[in-house]
């Protein structure tokens, strides 16, 4: 019986303490660096826009979808589908530059160009990245068009990486 007991009480410590050694190798790969950085947040990008431009004419909706790649220097260039009401949609090229900050918010402005060059408009945009920088939200501070005139509008967009290893 005092033979079992030792032997138990042997296999429990064994075990515990294989256990305490474990736990920091498991809670340093569940602690990620919880500051961000433009560097970090390099890579490819899937997006969708939604909202509404705030014309003189009136309220009209807008949405995009897209795709665009952020370099480590913040260098941003892509491409989007929009549609504004009345349903016309259109193909567009986008180039700008981004900056995150080490609290995960940032900036960006964003030119947009037609397939043919001709710049169509500027966005600025807030942005917060979550989800240990896989994702974004932007929110778009203000739009305007090549001749100087700014456009109101209430936009939001959130981005989602499109690749893990990126």
């Amino acid at each position: 019986m005092a033979r079992n007991i030792v032997r138990i009480s042997f296999v429990t410590v064994f075990i515990a303490m294989l256990h305490m050694s474990l736990v920091p190798a498991v809670w340093g790969q569940d602690q990620e660096d919880s500051s961000c950085s433009t560097a970090k947040a390099a890579g490819q990008w899937g997006y969708v826009y939604t909202g509404t431009l705030l014309l003189a004419t009136g309220p009209a909706p807008v949405a995009a979808v897209g795709r665009y790649t952020l370099d480590k220097q913040g260098n941003i260039s892509g491409t989007q589908t929009r549609t504004i009401a009345p349903g016309e949609s259109s193909h567009e090229i986008i180039k700008g530059t981004g900056s995150v900050n080490s609290d995960c918010t940032g900036t960006a402005t964003i030119s947009v160009y037609d397939q043919s060059g001709t710049l169509l408009r500027t966005a600025v945009l807030a942005t917060v990245y979550v989800n240990s920088q896989r994702e974004v939200r932007y929110l778009f501070e203000s739009l305007v068009l090549p001749n100087g005139t700014s456009i109101r509008v209430v936009i939001t967009a959130d981005a989602k990486r499109l690749f893990t290893n990126d």
